[in-house]
């Protein structure tokens, strides 16, 4: 019997032996496993902090761009009104016209004075609408030299200026495909710049090579493009204005913004064209009716003489002719206007 107990006593404590060493061994390894466990969710939770920190910083710099292009949408309204009211020395300069405003004016009075006596000499007399007396030739002398020395110099000062800017307008997606291949070989900015001011013809040449000297001489270049604007106020300017302010204050890829501006500005481009070659048949037509009361009379003049002079020597000649004028200026005014498209 005391045998037995000794047996039995002895098995017990093998068994408690065995189960203490087993929870021992898989106590350490579920607290390696909760270590484990602990780890990875700090690993995963800096993680998300990362990530979270990452977005973060995106929507910052998303919401600094953002900032950024309403300071210069403003920017842009502000030089806009800015370049409205525009004096004479702008509009001169806009013309490609390297005079003083005096020499302008000058010139122009010099045109007044021309038209003025040519009317003085041919001695027109005046005519008669409706009763109403114009006979007066110093009222029409006064006309001539008003029509001379202010109304056809500005009409002159436009064409040239609408005739640089197109020329502008065709060179300057070549200008950008300059300063991309510049800027991608390692060349600044400036000398880029510089580049189209040597190589580029006119007035390309003249307009960069004043931002050139003006980055050159440390005028800053929100400054510079800012009288490069004033200069030259057209729309694919202003695109290359904006391109490089923002590249200048958020950072980026210049080259690839240039280059997608060039993309940008020879689609409009092309669009121009397309659209001018879809209404050239209603510019034809306008430019025929438009010429032909005039071919009409010349060649009712060189049949009957005595016929078209009554337009001319009549009070009731004056009238319909200064009814068919007025109508004539209408006709023209909207058919410019149906045929205009602005790009």
């Amino acid at each position: 019997m005391d045998n037995s107990l000794i047996i039995y006593a002895i098995a017990g404590l093998a068994f408690l032996t065995i189960v203490g060493v087993g929870l021992a061994l898989t106590g350490d390894s579920a607290d390696a496993a909760a270590k484990k466990r602990a780890k990875a969710i700090g690993t995963g939770g800096s993680g998300a902090g990362k990530r979270g920190k990452a977005m973060d910083e995106t929507a910052k710099r998303r919401q600094k761009t953002q900032e950024m292009l309403d300071n210069m949408r403003k920017q842009d309204k502000e030089r806009r009104k800015a370049i409205r009211p525009q004096n004479l020395k702008s509009r001169l300069t806009q013309a490609g016209m390297d005079i003083p405003v005096a020499a302008f004016w000058m010139l122009s009075l010099v045109l007044g004075l021309l038209i003025g006596g040519l009317v003085y000499t041919l001695g027109f007399d005046g005519l008669v609408i409706g009763g109403v007396s114009l006979k007066s030739r110093p009222i029409l002398v006064g006309s001539a030299f008003f029509v001379g020395a202010v109304g056809l110099p500005r009409m002159i000062l436009n064409f040239m200026t609408n005739g640089r800017n197109k020329k502008m307008i065709n060179q300057f997606a070549d200008a950008l495909d300059i300063i991309v291949r510049g800027v991608k070989s390692g060349l600044p900015l400036n000398e880029s710049v510089r580049i189209i001011s040597r190589e580029s013809p006119e007035p390309l040449r003249t307009e960069f090579a004043m931002l050139s000297d003006n980055l050159a001489m440390g005028a800053g270049l929100e400054r510079s493009l800012n009288t490069f604007y004033k200069r030259v106020p057209l729309q694919e300017v202003n695109f290359f204005m904006i391109v490089l302010m923002i590249q200048s204050k958020a950072g980026g890829n210049l080259s690839e913004a240039l280059g997608n501006l060039s993309s940008v500005i020879r689609a409009r481009k092309m669009m121009r064209e397309k659209v001018k070659a879809m209404s050239s048949e209603a510019k034809a037509s306008a430019m025929i009716i438009g010429a032909l009361p005039f071919v009409v009379g010349f060649l009712v003049y060189m049949t009957t003489p005595a016929y078209v002079m009554q337009l001319f020597t009549t009070d009731t000649g004056h009238l319909f002719l200064t009814i068919g004028v007025v109508m004539m200026m209408m006709g023209v005014a909207v058919m410019r206007k149906m045929i205009n498209f602005d790009m």
